[in-house]
């Protein structure tokens, strides 16, 4: 099931960034001491009390700070804007006020916007690292946003009771079993490469907005349809842009959306326009997909809009696959969304991607391959001298396919041999689209008798 969602907000230079880097335990986060710094959303995985949920550090709620030449009333505006979405797209909202400059009327205002929603909402006074300051935090019952929680995520105090809180009020999820099996098909890429049109191309019909604005989709858009008899749903997303280009309220909170429906998919279509070529962020949405472990396709649309000649077709595919060549598994197709040309194509290569993540390789036959590929190039093992022995692999898992091959000692395998076996695999059973997960463990001894 998806994880939960948990948004960070409060007005800039808060200390957002620092408590995220802290939850996620990496600094991933951009902190200096100017408002505003965080420009576009992060996100990561957090873990506390048994659950897992996504951690988002937002930019700021703006107040005058990024645009001092904006009327009052557009920033108040936009505030209110931001706040409101960061409200519907998190399932949980943690509030950070300054417990240093005490309370704000910047504060009040997103907490007559969060006050809805308290129920969600977990107030946390940052910057709280003495038993005076700790005790000043009692001004912010003000907010009436229940109790506000004294914490320093520079020290790390208080932050176990604010999370306490946070894991208390996410929702239980329960899995449907019977609704979990079938394919699921998420649309991605950067706006205006024709995600909608492709969408409504597969449907027959105008189900979603086509416009020549980028970012003209805000939400993900779930449509169930049937395909030789077996349910497929198609989750149609707003376009991600790169760093920087995000611009305030509605486009940034769309992007969560986005990482959610890649989350929730098997199989990510990642577009990629014809016309501009490939760019830095196609590659950094398929990384997306990949760091999620979803299946993928690379699928260049608007390909009637090219000039074409007998090297065309071939010269841009090796271009598609040089920038691509970390997901070199994945399967492309050129289409146009716009005339129909192969369209219909891509939701016979999501079938085939789906129907290889669900491939399990019997133990007997996977052993009898790991003789054979040891046979063909025995390991060396990353310390000079030392013997490496892989005995036996099995496949414990299914989307996406996982296999643990058992060592002598599993610290000893070098990474190029993880990817030597991974070919192999691909060489002999296929698993076109899909990500393979190689893990080495080593195997317990036996105590001597």
């Amino acid at each position: 099931m998806p994880r939960p969602i948990v948004a960070i907000v409060g007005r800039p230079n808060v200390g957002k960034s620092t408590f995220f880097n802290r939850l996620i335990g990496e600094r991933r986060a951009i902190v200096e001491d100017l408002p505003g710094t965080t420009r576009d959303r992060l996100y990561g995985e957090s873990f506390w009390n048994g659950r897992e949920f996504t951690v988002v550090d937002t930019a700021g709620l703006l107040f005058g700070a990024d645009d001092p030449t904006l009327p009052e009333s557009e920033l108040q505006r936009r505030t209110r804007e931001q706040a409101r979405h960061a409200i519907e797209e998190a399932d949980a909202v943690i509030f950070m006020v300054d417990g240093r400059e005490g309370l704000t009327a910047a504060d009040a205002e997103v907490a007559e916007i969060l006050r809805p929603i308290a129920s969600r909402v977990t107030l946390a006074v940052n910057k709280c690292d003495s038993v005076e300051r700790s005790l000043d935090a009692v001004e912010f019952y003000a907010l009436n946003l229940g109790d506000p929680i004294p914490m320093s995520a520079f020290h790390s105090l208080g932050t176990g009771d604010v999370l306490d809180r946070v894991v208390a009020t996410l929702p239980v999820h329960q899995e449907d079993g019977e609704e979990e099996q079938h394919l699921r098909i998420a649309i991605v890429g950067r706006p205006n490469v024709g995600k909608s049109s492709l969408l409504n191309r597969l449907l027959g019909e105008e189900r979603s907005v086509v416009s020549t604005v980028p970012g003209t989709t805000r939400d993900s858009i779930d449509t169930t349809i049937t395909v030789h008899g077996e349910r497929v749903t198609l989750i149609d997303t707003a376009g991600i842009r790169r760093a920087g280009r995000i611009e305030p309220g509605i486009e940034k909170y769309s992007v969560l959306r986005t990482l959610r429906a890649i989350e929730r998919c098997d199989v990510a279509l990642v577009l990629i326009d014809a016309t501009e070529g490939v760019t830095a962020q196609d590659t950094h949405i398929a990384g997306m997909v990949l760091e999620a472990r979803k299946g993928i396709a690379l699928v260049v649309n608007k390909w009637d809009a090219i000039a074409k000649d007998n090297h065309t077709y071939y010269a841009f595919e090796r271009e598609v696959r040089e920038a691509f060549k970390f997901v070199d598994f994945a399967p492309i197709v050129f289409i146009s969304a716009l005339t129909g040309q192969r369209a219909g194509r891509v939701l016979e290569i999501a079938r085939e991607i789906w129907h290889n993540r669900q491939k399990r390789v019997p133990t007997s036959e996977l052993n009898t391959f790991l003789r054979e590929a040891v046979r063909d190039q025995p390991p060396m093992a990353v310390k000079k001298g030392a013997h490496l022995r892989l005995y036996y692999a099995v496949q414990p898992q299914i989307e996406p396919p996982v296999f643990l091959f058992f060592a002598n000692d599993g610290s000893l395998v070098h990474w190029s041999y993880a990817r030597y076996l991974e070919n192999r695999l691909r060489e002999r059973y296929g698993f076109e689209g899909t990500p393979i997960v190689i893990v080495f463990r080593s195997r317990e001894r036996k105590e001597d008798e």
